[in-house]
């Protein structure tokens, strides 16, 4: 098939041209779908790398699959679009499984480890955190928050934040460093005092 006739073929006949092995067929597709494909990955999952490893997979699949492709059912596009959504929610659910497993097991570590003069010392660092918290710039505090309190990646602070993973980033290790200064003003030592 010349390259001008892939350009004209419809959709079905470029998948037959996958099923035919015809790398050109694939190209052509990739081209005309991919963008779909890829701002639907980046709508569910927020995380640029991770959408393109959901474009690479959807359009591998094609290619190993030309087969699960019916013309009868809709177009190329709406079956690449629902097996984009189908694997982004599968990546979000393994995400949210593994973040749940990692609660359940610092959870259990804690509670297995934790005695009375624990309870205490934590307490009172913890009140220590608190006033040198409430010192900090909101954007610091806020970003610090979210991370460390709130168990989220700098990726999903920043999406929270609706700010720049690089400012967000930024934002939160400036704030780590006036807490540690605050923090060693107060007596409070530890292995981060010594940087």
């Amino acid at each position: 098939m010349p390259t001008d006739d892939i350009r004209d073929a419809s959709d079905a006949i470029l998948v037959v041209g996958v099923g035919r092995y015809r790398q050109e067929a694939l190209a052509e597709a990739y081209r005309r779908h991919a963008g779909a494909v890829f701002a639907l990955a980046r709508r569910l999952l927020v995380d640029r790398a991770m959408a393109e490893e959901v474009v690479q997979e959807v359009f591998l699949r094609l290619w190993h699959r030309p087969d699960k492709f019916d013309p009868e059912r809709g177009s190329l596009r709406s079956f690449l679009l629902a097996q984009t959504h189908g694997r982004s929610v599968d990546i979000l659910r393994s995400e949210v499984s593994r973040r749940q497993r990692e609660q359940r097991d610092a959870r259990e570590t804690a509670e297995a480890d934790y005695d009375i003069e624990h309870a205490v010392v934590d307490l009172a660092v913890a009140d220590d955190v608190r006033q040198a918290m409430a010192v900090l710039p909101a954007g610091e505090r806020d970003a610090i928050e979210l991370a460390y309190f709130g168990g989220h990646s700098y990726r999903e602070v920043a999406a929270l934040l609706e700010q720049p993973e690089g400012t967000v980033k930024s934002r939160i290790r400036s704030g780590l460093q006036r807490l540690r200064d605050a923090l060693v003003e107060t007596g409070i030592t530890g292995p981060w005092a010594e940087s």
